[in-house]
Parts: C-alpha cells; structure tokens; sequence
C-alpha cells in the first residue's frame, strides 16, 4: 500500500511546483498553502474555492492527516479542557484558559511523558510518540477557534506546558512555532509564546545557538539537586548547575525572557531554607519571574498543597530577598485539566 505524502509538509515553493508539474497554475499554491495555514482547513474538502476535479486529485496525490477535536470540557472557571484525537488513534490534551486580560492557549507537545515526574499525571503515562509539528499546530488552531467563539476574542499566548516535554520533541516544536508566527499562518508573536522544560541542558543550549524568539520557563520544583533528584529523575543527568550554565547562555544568545516555575508541596520543598535555596539560584540566572504553582493533587500520589500561611511565608521571603515572585493560581481543577494534571481523562 502507499504511503501518501502530508501536503502540510510542503513548502510554498513545493506546492507551486506540484501544480506547475500537473498542468495547473500556480497561484493555485498559494491558495492551498493559505486554506492550510491561515484558514485552518483540516481536509481538502474545506478547500471550497478550489475546483471539485483538483480537491479530489489532492486526496488522491496527498494525505492531510489532522487531528480531530474528541471531546471538550467547561470548568466552573471558564477553563475549556480539549481530547484531541490523532490520525493513528491516540488523544492527547490541551486547555483554553481566559482571564480578562488574556486567553492563553497551553499545548502539548508529546502522546505521553518519559520524564516520569512524581507530581504530574502526565509523567505516569506511557509516552506514546511526538507529536508532529502539524499536530501541534492544529491544537493552536483548534483552541483558537474556540477563544473566538466561546469568548469572542482571539488567543493571546500560547504556553508549551501541556503533556510531554518539548525539547524532546526540539524539531517539530520549532517547525509549529515557525507556523503559528508565521505572518501566513496564524501571524502570532513568538514573544506571546512561552516553551517549559524539565530541564533537558543541551537542548537549552541548542535553543540559544538556534536564536529563538521566544520565551523560556524551567520548570524547577526544588532548589537542591537532592531534593530534585527525588521528584525530578530528569535532575540525574541535568544538575541544576548544568542547568544554570544552560540557561544563562541561552540569555545571552537571546535576550529572551526566562520563568522558574516552581510548585509548592507541603513539607518536601516548602520551607524557609528551600526559599533560600531558591534566592540562591534565581540570583545566577537573568530571570524575570518566579512562579509559584499550587500543587493540584493526581492519581497515584501522596503530595499534599501547603496551607495559606505556608505559601504566604515562602513568597514573602523571596519578596523580601527581591525576587520577582508572582503565585499561579490553578484554573481548572475540577476537571483535571491544572497544572500537572493532563492524563486523557474525561
């Protein structure tokens, strides 16, 4: 059987010499190219300005391998929590959170998690496979469609701290981000666009020497390596110095802004002596921001939240210490789509 070719990998260029070499006029490329990317078809019979006869030959010639939106939930907050479903059958998930300044779209980037992260749902996954940049790409199309009509009004950012980690997925998370900032896609500024990370060193760097555009949060969760290495086996062979190195050289080829996400749990990393720890870093890093998340309870997991007094203690400490500190409140909750717990769950 053979294999169709995704048209979505094509170039512009690509696509004007495919329809050169069977006889039609190019600007038919551009037509197709922008029902891809700007209009958001996800199948050929979208393409409505083109010719029944050519929409058919495109099926017959290409795949165009789109995911589908499965299912989709409202929090009590307003919070849209989306399944998507891919070509080959696997879900993933991604999260429409508006505030009143804002609607923040948060992707995913992998079917599934390797990273095995005690506190997250996702890390209890299998990882399945990457996700292709064309995928990810639909997630932003699909949550923006839905800002537009749920909210009426456009996304504003776009978060990459759904399931999986993005920099082991370095390429098609590149190639969708070129996509969505593309001013024939979907025209946003990569400065809206923010990649999390575990903490994969190299790949932090590879960010720098690439000169991305866009912005940068370390997802820390503790300030020692000891107490990293308990929650975080990806801290095994990512030292936070390795990552502090990581991380200032990926500002100096930059100028990017750079986040320390940082979620509380009651008597593992909430004490004075962790904020402490964690002034220490933040005073080697050129970050602009501390977040601290609340822990959102999963599966399989014994962390509890801190209470009120705790969380108020530890942030006043790095505020007084001058750390721009800033506590996320978690949207959501109530049908699992916060922080940490993304794990296909209807």
């Amino acid at each position: 059987m053979t294999v169709l070719k995704n048209i979505r990998t094509l170039s512009l260029p690509e696509l004007k010499e495919y329809f050169e070499r069977i006889g039609d006029k190019k600007f038919r490329a551009i037509q197709t190219y922008e029902w891809i990317w700007k209009q958001n078809a996800r199948s050929f019979d979208e393409m409505t300005n083109l010719g029944k006869d050519l929409r058919q030959k495109l099926a017959e010639n290409f795949s165009f391998p789109a995911i589908v939106n499965d299912t989709t939930q409202i929090s009590s907050d307003g919070t849209l929590k989306s399944r998507f479903k891919t070509h080959d059958g696997h879900f993933m998930e991604g999260v429409l959170i508006p505030t009143e300044n804002r609607n923040t779209a948060c992707v995913s980037s992998q079917i599934g998690c390797s990273l095995t992260c005690s506190f997250c749902a996702t890390g209890k996954m299998e990882r399945k496979r990457n996700l292709d940049f064309d995928e990810i790409y639909d997630q932003v199309a699909i949550l923006n469609e839905q800002s537009e009509k749920t909210y009426n009004k456009k996304l504003s950012n776009i978060v990459f701290m759904g399931m999986g980690e993005p920099l082991l997925n370095y390429t098609n998370v590149l190639m969708a981000i070129e996509k969505i900032t593309d001013p024939k896609g979907l025209a946003m500024s990569p400065k809206r666009i923010t990649v999390s990370t575990a903490g994969v060193a190299k790949m932090i760097k590879k960010l720098g020497d690439d000169k991305v555009r866009f912005n940068l949060a370390l997802s820390l969760h503790a300030a020692t390596d000891k107490k990293r290495d308990s929650i975080m086996p990806i801290n095994e062979s990512n030292s936070i110095d390795s990552l502090v190195e990581a991380l200032n050289y990926f500002y100096e080829q930059t100028k990017n802004d750079i986040t320390l996400e940082y979620i509380l749990l009651k008597d593992v990393n909430d004490s004075l002596e962790d904020a402490e720890d964690l002034v220490k870093i933040y005073r080697k890093i050129p970050t602009h921001l501390v977040n601290v998340i609340e822990y959102n309870p999963i599966d399989g997991a014994s962390f509890i939240k801190p209470d009120e007094d705790t969380t108020q203690q530890f942030t006043d400490y790095l505020a007084k210490h001058k750390v721009n500190v800033r506590v996320r409140r978690s949207r959501g909750k109530d049908i699992d789509a916060a922080c940490g717990q993304l794990a296909n769950k209807k």
